[in-house]
């Protein structure tokens, strides 16, 4: 595995506090179909920092989806590069792929929980299952280890035997996020994590990724449409439009003082972005 330190290009957002990012995507393209094809996502930069949370908002189409899953190794780059803990994991394939997926250093958590857990398993299976994949510990072990992050997720341990037909939407989404912490990632990328839960549990998610990122220094991805929610937990936010990221920065510079006439439409058309969202937010640390 390369261990090579990238350096940012271009115009994007590049690290200025002096430490190396946590994650680091340079002028990353990606298109489907052939090369002549207008691409999804065109020369993406971004960074983040270890226990930092990073909001990637958008219209539908925008290229969010395209953005993660680039991230995460699962569409092809036409161009560019993305580098995690020094090491350029887009250059990866076979055995050296595969041995980082399996790491669980860096954990998915897809947008519908319904689809993405196997409903013969129970909620135990299913959080023990990336801790089984690589034969980590005994069966009791595992389970254990499932309980705990369970719990870490504000779930019953009376949850663990049940199947995701038995569950709420809001207990599946918490599944789907315990599943991804069990292998303790560094880095988390959550897709649409609350986009189909109602009020309280959109608050109680997004309240976990919050203590995530101040109890464990875990860097979270949040992909989003809905700018109150983002506002109220991100550090920083990163705006696409049309496959491009027009503007990133911190959350409060950006939504009280927008430079791109798409971030300014988005916040004025979120008429619940009132100043206590902004209020919730931390502080942009000074250098």
């Amino acid at each position: 595995m390369s261990t090579q330190t990238v350096a940012l290009t271009g115009s994007g957002s590049p690290d200025t506090t002096g430490h190396h990012p946590l994650l680091a995507v340079d002028e990353v393209t990606v298109g489907y179909g052939g090369r002549h094809t207008p691409p999804v996502l065109a020369d993406a930069i971004l960074s983040a920092q270890p226990g930092e949370i990073v909001g990637i908002i958008g219209e539908t189409g925008s290229g969010k989806t395209t953005l993660a899953r680039a991230v995460a190794g699962l569409v092809p780059l036409r161009s560019g590069r993305v580098v995690f803990g020094g090491a350029e994991i887009s250059a990866l394939r076979g055995r050296e792929l595969r041995a980082f997926r399996r790491s669980g250093r860096l954990q998915f958590v897809f947008q519908d929980p319904l689809r993405a857990l196997d409903p013969e398993l129970t909620v135990a299976e299913s959080v023990a299952e990336p801790l089984a994949v690589t034969g980590v510990g005994s069966k009791a072990e595992r389970r254990e280890s499932a309980a705990e992050a369970v719990r870490a997720v504000g779930l019953d341990d009376a949850l663990l035997d049940r199947h995701p037909g038995r569950l709420s939407g809001g207990q599946r989404q918490r599944v789907l996020l315990a599943r991804s912490l069990v292998t303790k990632p560094a880095l988390l990328i959550c897709d649409e994590p609350v986009s189909a839960l109602d009020a309280a549990n959109r608050g109680h998610v997004l309240r976990l990724l919050a203590e995530l990122r101040d109890t464990t220094a875990t860097t979270v991805l949040v992909i989003s449409h809905d700018l109150p929610s983002l506002a109220g937990v991100a550090d920083r936010v990163a705006v696409l439009h049309q496959g491009r990221i027009v503007e990133d920065g911190p959350v409060r510079q950006v939504l009280e003082d927008p430079r791109h006439a798409y971030t300014a439409r988005l916040v004025a058309a979120a008429p619940r972005l009132r100043r206590e969202h902004l209020l919730s937010a931390r502080p942009t640390p000074t250098a």
